[in-house]
């Protein structure tokens, strides 16, 4: 069963341009990116050693966590440096709906606490009042 509710989050103009804000949603960690024409949101941890991506620098698509430069795409959730290494993100689905920022999460259930969500989800919003079409 995919069930599956969005949440509204935080006013747009809580999230500058290029950089990242970590928000609690549902019981997780998630940081959220603004990338000027699209806003991204993946887990707020490194799979690494658990560095607060939010806090990372933003180059195009993709943040670098601040404790060990590893390069996570802001859009699939995967790790591009080192490139040897094979984990990965989830991302998360997001919109904009009249100036207010929403990501899809899966509803609470025994099901999520013990399987996390997979890597690789599409998650793009489109500045405007209506939301993102479904990929």
């Amino acid at each position: 069963m995919n069930n599956k509710q969005w949440i509204r989050v935080t006013a747009m103009q809580n999230i500058p341009l290029r950089e990242g804000r970590s928000v609690n949603v549902a019981g997780r960690e998630i940081a959220i990116f603004n990338l000027g024409d699209r806003v991204l949101a993946i887990d707020g941890r490194c799979p690494h050693k658990g560095g607060p991506l939010a806090e990372g620098i933003v180059t195009g698509s993709t943040v670098v966590c601040p404790l060990h430069a590893w390069k996570i795409s802001l859009e699939t959730g995967s790790i591009s440096k080192p490139n040897e290494n094979p984990a990965c993100v989830a991302t998360y689905r997001t919109r904009i709906e009249s100036g207010i920022v929403l990501i899809e999460v899966p509803e609470a259930s025994q099901e999520m606490e013990e399987r996390p969500l997979s890597c690789g989800e599409q998650n793009r919003a489109c500045l405007g009042d209506s939301p993102s079409p479904v990929l």
